[in-house]
């Protein structure tokens, strides 16, 4: 006997009260930025270029090209993150601005990632990376009314809960923190790659007791997980990057930004340099962020924000499917 379609796999998996939740929460964010005098924009979804990250993989897009003399198709990426477009607005003389979108991550699916989702992404000029985790943790407050966000510096987070300074903990130090703490090392981890130590201790020690009283803003990572942030000299140099924390779940991650262009380039071509060893494709090094950068990017913070999981905090969820309409498996 054949198989029977579901006849219920057109239902939403998102409860009609979580998708009003979802609604108020989305309007409580509009409230938030109008009201301190920020702009909301639009940028394009599918673009020629992408952020070049070692663990972030778009998806790739072919286009037919009009001009058949260019020849074949044109490569374009749905965007992980509206980064570069917002900062090419702040180049060209935003104040501050954000944006809600959706953004698209190749190989993310669980309980608490699906390749689509919402993602609340703002900029402003002159502020410091302590004027936006300020920000941050009004905008937290607004939408889940825990009170304000505890800073926490990664140094003291692992510290307290990995018993190892990240900064000065050798590879055989960090290893053994995670024997001792019984924990699985994967055959994929790089033994001889520190980022790779610190994220996995991060993920299975650190991230859970962060937030659980109330929310935590994770600061001042190692200058060797920068991403786009700068760099604020020092013994040790460290990244001017911060990340909130609820209940152990990452909501945001936010940077001073890095305005050299050639900087960027460098961290680019490292980037890509991972990636392929890692087997995985090169990304596009030269952008038109990059042009901006050179016109002149303002000093400026930018966050970026996962709606979907706020909204899962906010309705006492689970998984990311409860307070979307359509998740990956019904899309």
């Amino acid at each position: 006997m054949p198989n029977r379609v579901d006849r219920r796999d057109f239902l939403p998996t998102a409860s009609w009260q979580n998708l009003r939740l979802r609604a108020e929460l989305l309007g409580k964010v509009r409230v938030f930025f109008q009201t301190r005098g920020f702009l909301e924009v639009e940028t394009p979804l599918l673009s020629a270029e992408t952020v070049v990250d070692r663990h972030l993989d778009p998806f790739e897009i072919s286009v037919f090209k009009t001009d058949m003399k260019s020849g074949g198709d044109q490569k374009m990426w749905l965007q992980t993150s509206p980064e570069f477009a917002m900062k090419r607005l702040m180049a060209a003389g935003g104040e501050a601005i954000y944006q809600v979108t959706r953004a698209f991550r190749k190989e993310e699916l669980g309980s608490l990632h699906n390749p689509e989702f919402t993602m609340v992404e703002w900029y402003r000029r002159d502020d410091s990376m302590i004027d936006g985790m300020r920000l941050l943790s009004d905008l937290c407050e607004a939408l889940l009314h825990l009170g304000p966000a505890d800073s926490v510096t990664y140094r003291s987070a692992f510290e307290q809960f990995a018993g190892v300074d990240p900064h000065t903990a050798s590879l055989d130090e960090l290893a053994k923190v995670a024997c001792a703490r019984d924990l699985a090392v994967p055959e994929s981890l790089d033994r001889q790659d520190r980022d790779a130590w610190l994220d996995f201790l991060l993920v299975f020690l650190v991230e859970p007791n962060l937030g659980n009283s109330s929310p935590v803003i994770l600061h001042d990572f190692p200058a060797s997980q920068a991403a786009l942030a700068a760099i604020r000299e020092g013994d040790p140099p460290l990244a001017e990057r911060f990340e909130l924390y609820v209940r152990g779940i990452e909501l945001a991650n936010g940077f001073h930004e890095l305005a050299d262009p050639e900087v960027l380039r460098e961290r680019n071509r490292a980037n890509n340099a991972a990636r392929v060893a890692d087997g995985k494709p090169s990304l596009p090094e030269e952008s038109r962020l990059l042009t901006a950068m050179e016109h002149g990017l303002p000093d400026c913070t930018g966050v970026a924000l996962g709606f979907d999981r706020v909204v899962m905090l906010a309705a006492g969820a689970k998984t990311l499917a409860e307070v979307m309409a359509f998740p990956f498996d019904r899309a």
